[in-house]
């Protein structure tokens, strides 16, 4: 009763939302048949315009980030290698083109004028509408269609902008190797992830819990194939918000992946729409901070739009 009543006086008061988005992420392009394609944004931006939210939206060009905010989480000795690329794979699944650089450089951008915005009281909450993702990226890699890790790039410059403590969630089906990394030793950044396990990458066993003195600040929750919106209730609602409760951040980032919908043909995870009403109200009902949401992976194009829209609607009470 009491979280329906503070949802129903959330919906009175329309929250400040950012959408981050422009024709650059469309200009990384990949092979014919590579399900991290243009046409994921298209149907993103398509569903917005064709629905009520569109002009109930800040919207907001992101910015192109400098290669020294990408050294914040990244070695230059791999920015040096990306530099010195044409076209091909940097990885067996991550496709650079002659523009892919630039798009990856205006998505860690993304989400750091999403926190710059935040930061001035223009926007309370963000959704960035970007790729390549991020969340594989390793600190000396790409990996797993990503080429900088736009959320581990955000978490360093929010931080760098007076956000000490950065809570970051990744429901993406796969688990976010490289952001686990990137923080792991760190008690500063918390990385909460849920994730069809064992799945690529191979990672995120719930024994994965930190190094030093980040032991306690990664929080696995691995989800068998066939899990849904039961096994992700518990997870979001049950688990997440007593460890945010206690590690008190001062923003939360979200690595949001709509590959654990049912119809995703890269994903043996089987939520639905109301499950991914549930995670994101779950999410925003956490803290009152400042919450970014950064697009991951969604690999059906019709499910992906619609989870979108869903997760703004929510984002807007």
């Amino acid at each position: 009763m009491r979280k329906e009543f503070l949802k129903s006086v959330r919906i009175s008061i329309m929250k400040k939302i950012g959408l981050i988005y422009d024709d650059i992420f469309l200009k990384h392009e990949t092979p014919e048949w590579h399900p991290e394609c243009k046409e994921r944004l298209i149907a993103i931006i398509d569903a917005l315009k064709s629905s009520e939210l569109w002009d109930k939206l800040i919207h907001i060009k992101p910015r192109k980030a400098d290669f020294k905010d990408i050294e914040a989480v990244h070695t230059h000795d791999y920015i040096e290698r990306l530099k010195g690329m044409k076209t091909g794979y940097a990885d067996p699944d991550t496709y650079i083109s002659v523009n892919s650089l630039e798009a990856a450089l205006y998505a860690a951008g993304a989400v750091m004028e999403a926190i710059d915005r935040c930061n001035k009281g223009e926007i309370e909450r963000a959704f960035c509408t970007v790729r390549p993702p991020g969340h594989h990226a390793e600190a000396d890699r790409a990996m797993g269609f990503c080429i900088f890790n736009n959320v581990a790039v955000g978490a360093r410059y929010a931080q760098k902008r007076g956000y000490k403590k950065i809570f970051i969630i990744d429901f993406d089906v796969h688990h976010g190797n490289g952001t686990q990394h990137m923080f792991e030793e760190d008690d500063t950044v918390f990385y909460f992830s849920t994730h069809q396990y064992p799945h690529y990458p191979g990672t995120g066993n719930e024994t994965e819990t930190g190094r030093g003195k980040g032991k306690g600040f990664t929080y696995n929750m691995p989800m068998k194939h066939g899990a849904g919106d039961r096994e992700y209730f518990s997870a979001y609602n049950d688990v997440l918000p007593n460890l945010v409760k206690k590690f008190e951040p001062d923003m939360i980032l979200v690595s949001a992946g709509y590959d654990i919908r049912a119809e995703d043909p890269l994903s043996g995870i089987r939520v639905s729409d109301e499950g991914i009403r549930g995670i994101v109200d779950s999410i925003l009902s956490c803290a009152e901070v400042p919450v970014i949401f950064a697009l991951e992976g969604g690999y059906d194009l019709q499910a992906l739009g619609k989870s979108v829209l869903l997760t703004i609607k929510e984002m807007l009470t």
